[in-house]
């Protein structure tokens, strides 16, 4: 017996959903924020950056030393957003399994419910035979 998606989506507990949905729509806010800001921040770094060069051109291991600075705190950004994005997969998955967890216990309750319905039929059809010989 095939179960449409429409009937799928009408047993979905959809409180649970909506309860867990700010959360991970939080996080991803959080997740586009930063990348504008990390944009802006790299912009900034790279503006002061060549305006010190003229400075610093004489003395060109300070210079390399602050070029390796600012990429290892873009890296550190770029962990944090990765860790970030992977917490709101992680519970998109949770999510997503407590789903299908869900539609698969729907499905075995429509299973029985049908076969209750054909045994029950057998029973009121037997009833009516009896009624209709008395």
């Amino acid at each position: 017996m095939a179960i449409s998606w429409v009937t799928a989506l009408k047993m979905v507990p959809w409180g649970d959903v909506i309860q867990a949905a700010p959360s991970v729509l939080k996080a991803a806010k959080g997740l586009m924020k930063k990348s504008p800001e990390q944009t802006q921040e790299e912009a900034e770094q790279a503006a002061s950056l060549h305006a010190a060069q003229p400075s610093l051109a004489s003395n060109a291991g300070e210079l390399a030393l602050q070029q390796v600075a600012q990429l290892e705190a873009r890296i550190q950004h770029l962990e944090a957003a990765q860790r970030a994005s992977n917490l709101v997969l992680e519970k998109m998955a949770e999510q997503q399994a407590q789903i299908v967890k869900t539609v698969g216990i729907l499905r075995t309750g429509a299973t029985r419910l049908a076969w209750a319905c054909g045994v029950l039929s057998v029973v009121v059809m037997g009833l009516l035979i009896y009624l209709v010989r008395m």
